[in-house]
C-alpha cells in the first residue's frame, strides 16, 4: 500500500529535494496552495488537498485542511482494529509523514508598515492543528517542522524512522507551536493593553550554546527574543575576538544600559555587573580617558561600552590595557586594525541610538518568575525639589545629573560620587548605605574636588550626609521619603551642602 505524506510549508527552503526524496521512497504527496504549485512546477506528481477532502478551499483559504479526511488520517492509531475499521468505513487514507511550517506571523509583525489586520490574517490555524495532531500520534506519524531535519528523515525512511527520531521531532513540533502561539499571545496582549495577564507566556530562540555559565560547572545557553529590539546585546554584531561567555553577555548588557543614558560622548567601564568608571567628554577619546581615570585598577579585564564611533586615537589607548570587550556603534577601519592585533579581544557593534523602546524585566526565582517594567525613569521625569537652604550651583547640577544616571545602574545599596564629567567613586551592593558611602569615598581619595554624591535610595539618618560632608562633598541627590528626612536635611544645612530630592528611588538587585 502506498504511503501518504502531507506537505504544506510557508518556508520552502529545501522542500523540492525533500519531496523528491519522498516520491522516490514510494510516497504519495498531498499538498496545498503555493506548496502544491511549487511541487508541480518542479515536475513532481502531487495530489491536491481538495482531492482528499472532497471539499474545496473556502473563505479565501482560511479553511482547507480542517477536515476528517485529513485529521482522521493523522490521528488514527494503526494497532487499533476499531480505528482501522472506521478509516475503511469513511474511505480515509492514513497519513504517515507530515511536513508543515506556519504562516509568517512573526515576520509580518516585524514589518514597520504591518497593520493589525495583516497580523490577524497571518495567524495560522490549519497548520498548528495538523502539526499537533501528527505530533500526538508520533508513534505512527513522522512530523517535520524544521528544514534542518529533512536529511535525517529521508535517510531513516529507508528502514523506517526510529521511535527516538519521531519522538524528538514531535517534541520540536510542540516547542515550535508553543513559541508561535506565545508570539501571537504577546502581540495581542500588548494590543489590548493588558498589564498583568492571568498567565504570562514568553518564548525565546536559541542564539548560541555557551562554554559554561556563571561558573565552569554550570551549563548555559544564550537565547534571544524572537523580535529582539535593536540596540541590545542580543542583536549585537561581533566583529572580532573569542566567543562570548555567560558573564561577558551579562556585563555587556549592563554596560549598554548605562551608556544609553547619555547623548553626549560617553564611555562606561563595567566589572562584575557594576560600573567601575563612567566618563563623558567632547570626544569619545576624552570620554574613555575619564572612564579609565575613574578607576584604573578595576577597569583591567573589564568591558567598555561607548555611544559613538571608535577612532584610531581612542583605539590605541584602549589597546594599552587588557579588556574583555569593547562595544560601540561603529569602529573606523584604522581602529579595527589596531584592536584586532589583540586576537582575543571581543569587538561588538550595537547601535544605541535605536535602543529607545522598553520591555519587561524578567527575574527567575525557584518555582516562579518576577515581571516588572524596565526602570527608565530619568532625571527629567523626576519631581525635583531642594529642601536645603543652599541650592546646587550650575556645575553641581551637571554633576548631580551624571551621578543620578549612573547610580540607577549600580547594585543596591548604592552610592556614586561624580563631578560634571566622570564618576570618581562607586560603592555597590552593600548591606547598609554608610558602608556603600565609605567604599565610594575611599575610592575617590584625593579626587573629591567638585564631587557630588548620588544615592539610589533615601538616607534613613544623617550619618551618611555627615561622612560625605567631611570628605568634601558639596551636593547630594537622593530620592527622599524617609520619616527621618529632616535629620539629613539638617545635617546638610549644617555643612552648607545642597541636597536634591527626586521622589523616585532606583533599587537594583
Amino acid at each position: 500500500m502506498k504511503r501518504r505524506a502531507l506537505v504544506s510549508v510557508s518556508n520552502k527552503e529545501g522542500i523540492i529535494p525533500f519531496v523528491s526524496g519522498l516520491v522516490d521512497a514510494g510516497f504519495e504527496v498531498v499538498s496545498t496552495g503555493g506548496t502544491k504549485k511549487a511541487i508541480q512546477e518542479a515536475g513532481i506528481a502531487v495530489t491536491g488537498i481538495q482531492e482528499v477532502t472532497g471539499f474545496p478551499e473556502i473563505l479565501e483559504g482560511r479553511v482547507k485542511t480542517l477536515h476528517p479526511n485529513i485529521h482522521g488520517g493523522l490521528l488514527a492509531m494503526r494497532e487499533k482494529q476499531e480505528h482501522q475499521e472506521q478509516l475503511q468505513e469513511h474511505h480515509i487514507t492514513p497519513i504517515d509523514v507530515v511536513v508543515v511550517n506556519l504562516y509568517p506571523f512573526q515576520q509580518t509583525i516585524a514589518k514597520e508598515d504591518s497593520t493589525f489586520e495583516d497580523a490577524i490574517e497571518n495567524i495560522d490555524i490549519g497548520g498548528p492543528s495538523m502539526l499537533r495532531a501528527a505530533a500526538k500520534n508520533h508513534k505512527h506519524v513522522t512530523v517535520v517542522v524544521d528544514p534542518a531535519d529533512y536529511d535525517t528523515v529521508l535517510t531513516e525512511l529507508k528502514d523506517g524512522v526510529t521511535t527516538e527520531t519521531r519522538r524528538r521531532l514531535a517534541a520540536k513540533v510542540y516547542r515550535h507551536t508553543a513559541a508561535y502561539d506565545a508570539v501571537i499571545a504577546e502581540y495581542l496582549t500588548e494590543a489590548v493593553g493588558e498589564e498583568s495577564p492571568e498567565t504570562y507566556t514568553v518564548t525565546y530562540e536559541k542564539k548560541q550554546s555557551l562554554r559554561y555559565g556563571e561558573n565552569p560547572h554550570q551549563k548555559a545557553t544564550f537565547y534571544k527574543k524572537p523580535l529582539a529590539k535593536d540596540g541590545s546585546i542580543a542583536t549585537a554584531t561581533q566583529l572580532h575576538g573569542k566567543e562570548l561567555s555567560y558573564n561577558n553577555i551579562n556585563d555587556a548588557n549592563a554596560a549598554l544600559a548605562i551608556v544609553k543614558e547619555f547623548t553626549e560622548p560617553a564611555a562606561v567601564a563595567i566589572k562584575h555587573m557594576n560600573p567601575c568608571g563612567v566618563g563623558t567628554g567632547q570626544t569619545i577619546e576624552e570620554a574613555y580617558d575619564k572612564a579609565y581615570e575613574a578607576d584604573p585598577v578595576s577597569i583591567f579585564g573589564g568591558i567598555i561600552a561607548l555611544n559613538q564611533e571608535v577612532d584610531q586615537t581612542a583605539a590605541l589607548k584602549m589597546k594599552e590595557i587588557f579588556l574583555e570587550i569593547i562595544i560601540a556603534p561603529a569602529f573606523t577601519e584604522e581602529a579595527l586594525s589596531v584592536l584586532k592585533e589583540k586576537k582575543n579581544l571581543r569587538l561588538l557593534t550595537v547601535d544605541t541610538s535605536k535602543a529607545k523602546s522598553t520591555e519587561a524585566t524578567l527575574t527567575s526565582i525557584h518555582g516562579g518568575l518576577l515581571v516588572q517594567d524596565e526602570d527608565t525613569h530619568s532625571f527629567d521625569e523626576a519631581e525635583i525639589s531642594v529642601p536645603t537652604k543652599r541650592e546646587p550651583t550650575e556645575d553641581e547640577w551637571k554633576a548631580l545629573k551624571l551621578a543620578w544616571k549612573v547610580v540607577k545602574h549600580v547594585k543596591s545599596n548604592a552610592i556614586v560620587l561624580a563631578n560634571d564629567q566622570m564618576t570618581v567613586g562607586v560603592g555597590a551592593g552593600q548591606m547598609n548605605r554608610v558602608g556603600a558611602a565609605a567604599i565610594a569615598l575611599e575610592q575617590a581619595g584625593d579626587r573629591m574636588e567638585g564631587a557630588v554624591m548620588g544615592s539610589d535610595a533615601f538616607f534613613p539618618m544623617g550619618d551618611t550626609v555627615e561622612a560625605a560632608a567631611k570628605a568634601g562633598v558639596r551636593a547630594i541627590i537622593q530620592p527622599g521619603g524617609s520619616i527621618r528626612d529632616q535629620e539629613s536635611i539638617d545635617m546638610a544645612d549644617r555643612y552648607d551642602i545642597a541636597m536634591v530630592f527626586t521622589g523616585v528611588r532606583h533599587f537594583k538587585h
